[in-house]
């Protein structure tokens, strides 16, 4: 697995990601503060606080985190997900960048426990033939970073059982798109079984997607504009 370039400790880092918490409010995929978004950056980590409204955040109120580690204890407390942010960010040194919501559809699966599988070829946006389902633990808890570190040791983004979404991205924009879309592709696995089954793609026929995919998705636009 390749690192990459942390994300620098900027203003500007800082704001995109606020910007990336009020957008996916904006966009139904999140409501109140429930959702959190970290970056890795050279020094450590970067999280949204815990319960601060996001139209109340400023840079300045941006979590720092060691990769390892606990929180200094100084100043606002990290969001309570900080543990599992801390584990992908050890787990994925090729993401720099978690981003966790309740995106409506994607929690009613999760409710019901069910991944999604090969429904639709967008499933290979998120790295393989299906998007897995990380067994249930308390919010916070090592086992909760335990079980999202396995199943998504070769995944862009997982179910959380009884709980939520969270997705990797390579850079903020990737990771606000690869919300969205997975919040399309559990709408679409959902409504499609109304009525009938749905149609589930071979293996073969995703790994053939998997290649074109090397080069799918947002690069220098901001998936957070509009």
């Amino acid at each position: 697995m390749t690192s990459v370039t942390p994300l620098p400790d900027t203003a500007e880092t800082r704001q995109a990601l606020i910007d990336a918490c009020l957008w996916m409010n904006a966009r139904h995929l999140n409501q109140g503060t429930s959702g959190n978004i970290s970056a890795r950056t050279a020094a450590g980590i970067l999280i949204t606080p815990s319960g601060v409204p996001y139209e109340d955040l400023t840079p300045d109120l941006m979590v720092t985190l060691p990769l390892d580690g606990l929180p200094d204890g100084e100043g606002l407390k990290p969001s309570s997900e900080w543990p599992f942010h801390q584990g992908l960010h050890q787990a994925r040194p090729d993401m720099p960048v978690v981003l966790h919501a309740h995106p409506p559809y994607c929690s009613i699966l999760a409710v019901q426990r069910r991944a999604i599988p090969a429904c639709h070829y967008m499933i290979a946006a998120f790295g393989g033939n299906s998007v897995p389902l990380a067994d249930y633990a308390l919010f916070g808890s090592p086992d909760l970073c335990a079980n999202m570190a396995e199943i998504m040791s070769d995944r862009h983004a997982c179910l959380m059982a009884n709980h939520g979404a969270t997705v990797l991205g390579e850079s903020i924009a990737k990771a606000c798109w690869l919300l969205e879309e997975l919040e399309t592709l559990a709408r679409t696995y959902l409504f499609s079984s109304i009525g009938g089954a749905p149609h589930i793609l071979s293996d073969a026929e995703i790994a053939e997607v998997l290649v074109a995919f090397q080069s799918y998705g947002p690069r220098e636009a901001e998936a957070t504009d509009g």
